[in-house]
């Protein structure tokens, strides 16, 4: 490991020489290629610097138990060593999870897709409430949510919507949401009080920058029309409603939120740069292209990531078998246990694999 750890050190510090390189300073997108890898390896950096000073401090207690007969000061320095190998210990768990490779995308903001699945206008309506918890989750994180198109139902319920979160480490914390949710309730329609199960499905695609994805404008049939969303006949007046259809894969991404055609346009585009790279990522692991369908399935009731249970107010996550009582607060943003609790798991089955 310490042989991994200096090369890391020395390329953190070739990255520390080139940021302060005149030539690579004028180069904007070498600065933050270059920054953006230096970021990611400060923290093994620092980790290894500790662990080298909880090494040496030990080889120097090691060296004073060796040569000092002063029993006082012996029954000291064995309680600060065993101070130390605990120390020594929690810092090697660290690096251990710091150096397994992570998920170039974990820093990104993210692209979220949910679409009302199987179960009629129920699963429309828990379509909108799946949008209303990722949203009250947004506020307590103080993250940037913006919309970016919708479908509603025209009963309060969503047939499909697509917005954007830009936030702290946006994509490692919500990744985990991509699949089918299935909600368990009687509906308000249900005379008999029979409880009904549908199903909503969650995409959670990592938004890329130009940098990431160069799409040729040869490539794009852009589209204007007409909004027909909220907004009145104002909407109607000016057509600012954008579709952009990528012409090698048949990607097809609309926007109609804003009232200005440009506004449309670039959401329209951050969108289509996501779904691509999404696909290229799937690609890349020998995965079906499809990102959003590896991602969530038929969206069929059977294929689910999580349950949510009105009647016993429960919801329980199928992938790490957690389940909790507190659905009026998940469905209110408070997600965190669960977002805790799937990055916690996804650690240490890296950890794992690393150590085969």
């Amino acid at each position: 490991m310490l042989e991994r750890l200096s090369s890391v050190e020395e390329k953190y510090e070739e990255l520390n020489r080139l940021l302060a390189d005149p030539e690579v300073v004028a180069d904007y997108t070498k600065v933050q290629q270059y920054a953006k890898e230096q970021s990611v390896m400060r923290e093994v950096v620092e980790l290894a610097r500790e662990y080298r000073e909880v090494m040496r401090e030990m080889a120097e207690l090691r060296e004073m138990l060796r040569s000092e007969n002063d029993t006082e000061i012996l029954a000291m320095a064995k309680q600060e060593q065993s101070e130390l190998e605990e120390k020594q210990e929690v810092v090697e768990q660290k690096l251990r999870l710091a150096l397994v490779p992570k998920d170039p995308n974990d820093d990104k903001n993210v692209i979220i897709e949910i679409r009302a699945g199987t179960g009629g206008e129920e699963a429309g309506l828990f379509a909108s409430n799946l949008y209303r918890m990722y949203s009250r989750l947004a506020q307590r994180l103080s993250w940037k949510l913006e919309v970016i198109d919708s479908n509603s139902t025209g009963i309060g319920g969503i047939k499909e919507i697509t917005f954007q979160v830009r936030g702290d480490q946006a994509y490692s914390k919500l990744k985990h949401e991509s699949g089918v949710h299935r909600v368990q309730r009687v509906p308000t329609t249900e005379s008999s009080g029979r409880i009904h199960t549908s199903a909503a499905t969650v995409a959670v695609l990592p938004e890329a920058e130009e940098v990431d994805i160069e799409i040729s404008q040869e490539d794009l049939q852009i589209d204007i029309y007409h909004a027909s969303g909220h907004g009145g006949q104002n909407v109607q007046k000016v057509a600012t409603a954008v579709r952009i259809t990528h012409i090698p894969t048949g990607v097809v991404t609309t926007c109609q939120d804003e009232r200005s055609q440009h506004k449309n346009k670039e959401k329209a585009l951050a969108v289509l740069r996501s779904r691509l790279l999404a696909a290229e990522i799937e690609k890349q692991q020998q995965e079906i292209v499809d990102a959003r369908r590896s991602q969530v399935g038929s969206g069929d009731r059977s294929e689910r990531v999580r349950t949510y249970n009105f009647p016993q107010g429960r919801i329980t996550d199928h992938r790490i078998g957690l389940t909790s009582y507190n659905l009026e607060q998940v469905l209110d943003g408070d997600l965190m246990e669960f977002i805790e609790a799937l990055v916690q798991e996804e650690q240490a089955r890296k950890l794992e694999n690393a150590s085969l």
